[in-house]
């Protein structure tokens, strides 16, 4: 296989995934069901989280099928990959914990570009945009303790700026040095 076919292969994957992460980050929230992007993403993950949800529980709001539904499919690609010989089988397991990294770097991406959505949507007075509803109820519960520790001077609210440092601290320093750990697993 190409290279130019392994790489839309796994950006249609990584998107998929981040898809589902959206999905189980929609229920957790208890975000609007009714929207139509929200409508959407139930129905494109439907294949995905419907037979996993039968057998995993759903712990309040927490969906664990839709959880482990992303984990496999951002883990389907290194299972591909191990199929064609580019990765090793007795590396395939950590390579789990790979697709767990993957995920946890596309929640730090969706709430990055989450706060900037909404940022840039206040600066135009398109708060009440559909979108941009669903986007800040996904964020809200992120926001809330910058929103708490951080009281607005005037008609700045200093908050987001505060929760975008925390999470490229996150991204910068956290998440190299778990990369770090996972890297002498792979051999």
């Amino acid at each position: 296989m190409s290279e130019s076919v392994f790489f839309i292969l796994r950006a249609a994957i990584d998107v998929y995934a981040s898809l589902l992460l959206i999905r189980l980050l929609l229920q957790w929230v208890g975000a609007d069901f009714y929207n139509p992007i929200s409508q959407t993403i139930f129905k494109i993950s439907a294949p995905a989280v419907g037979p996993l949800q039968k057998i995993l529980p759903t712990l309040g709001s927490f969906n664990l099928g839709a959880l482990a539904a992303a984990i496999l499919v951002k883990w389907s690609f290194y299972l591909l990959m191990m199929s064609l010989g580019a990765v090793a089988a007795s590396e395939i397991f950590v390579y789990l914990l790979v697709a767990i990294f993957g995920l946890l770097s596309s929640l730090i991406e969706i709430y990055f570009w989450g706060i900037f959505i909404i940022v840039v949507s206040s600066w135009f007075g398109a708060t009440q945009h559909p979108t941009v509803a669903l986007v800040s109820q996904i964020i809200d519960p992120y926001m809330q303790p910058f929103r708490n520790f951080i009281p607005p001077i005037g008609m700045i609210d200093l908050s987001p700026m505060a929760a975008l440092m925390t999470l490229i601290i996150i991204r910068s320093n956290l998440l190299p040095a778990l990369s770090r750990l996972i890297q002498p697993l792979l051999g």
